[in-house]
């Protein structure tokens, strides 16, 4: 996993945000900060920023009693998606190769994560995305294992991005392919709900992680998760959230798409914050 001091200050920014939303007293404001600082002292020397997401949000719910503080964003993050679904399958449809525009439209809605914004402009990312090299560019190499794989797993992100993912599966097309989402809720990211509600399980078959991180931690993971991961002839893990927990750490190969958010993950790609990326990262076997 990847372990930076940045990532530290990054969450301090996202639950500054969380703690004034949820209106609590000026005490709980001081026991939950001094929780972080806590936490990330006893993690020294193997931080792992998916990990600390999962402890800190275990706290804030503790705290605060609200199982899920992102449920109307993320159901707003949906919606919003949802909405544009016809066009941008029209879109996909009429372009000149469906494969590549729908594998775009995929990368673009890694930018609806509120982990790391709290704002985004998915207009802007589309435009850029469908204009724009890849900075690091496995396509092709993901379009041939996917023709001759015959189990695909894909590992979702966030919630309103995996519309994004529900159309770069309906280019895929392929028979056997398993879509895996967050044990429970833990910040905007997908859930069995969230992919029921935007009609993945209609293109594929869902399945949970069995995990509560905001990632792939796959020590941690449910025994159908992992076996449906060994099994899998192509894996597709989708966002920062995804690599972070298995870069270094995947019993297998895979595939990682992704918008760059932040400077830490762009040094260990060697690319620039922004930048987009379909990237084989090697297994650590």
């Amino acid at each position: 996993m990847i372990s930076d001091y940045r990532c530290f200050f990054c969450f301090a920014r996202a639950f500054e945000v969380l703690l004034e939303k949820e209106n609590l007293s000026l005490t709980d404001k001081n026991t939950f900060t001094s929780q972080m600082a806590e936490l990330y002292r006893q993690s020294s020397g193997c931080f792992s920023a998916p990990a600390f997401a999962r402890e800190l949000h275990v706290a804030l719910r503790r705290l605060t009693c609200n199982a899920d503080p992102y449920k109307e964003a993320k159901q707003k993050s949906n919606d919003l998606v949802l909405g544009q679904y016809h066009q941008l399958k029209a879109q996909i449809l009429q372009s000149e190769n469906p494969y590549d525009t729908a594998l775009r439209l995929a990368i673009a809605g890694n930018i609806i994560d509120l982990a790391v914004c709290s704002e985004y402009d998915l207009p802007a990312a589309i435009n850029k995305v469908l204009s724009s090299d890849f900075a690091i560019d496995y396509s092709k190499e993901l379009k041939q294992e996917l023709s001759m794989a015959k189990r695909v797993l894909y590992l979702g992100d966030n919630a309103g991005e995996i519309v994004f993912d529900k159309l770069f599966i309906e280019a895929i097309m392929h028979p056997n392919l398993i879509y895996a989402v967050r044990g429970s809720s833990i910040i905007n990211d997908a859930t069995i709900y969230d992919a029921r509600y935007v009609g993945i399980d209609r293109v594929a078959d869902v399945i949970s992680n069995g995990y509560d991180a905001p990632s792939t931690i796959f020590d941690c993971c449910s025994s159908e998760f992992k076996e449906a991961f060994m099994q899998a002839d192509v894996i597709i893990a989708k966002g920062q959230g995804n690599f972070e927990g298995l870069f270094r750490h995947s019993p297998k190969d895979f595939y990682s798409l992704l918008m760059v958010k932040c400077d830490v993950i762009a040094d260990a790609l060697g690319v620039r914050k922004g930048d987009f990326v379909i990237k084989k990262v090697s297994s650590v076997q």
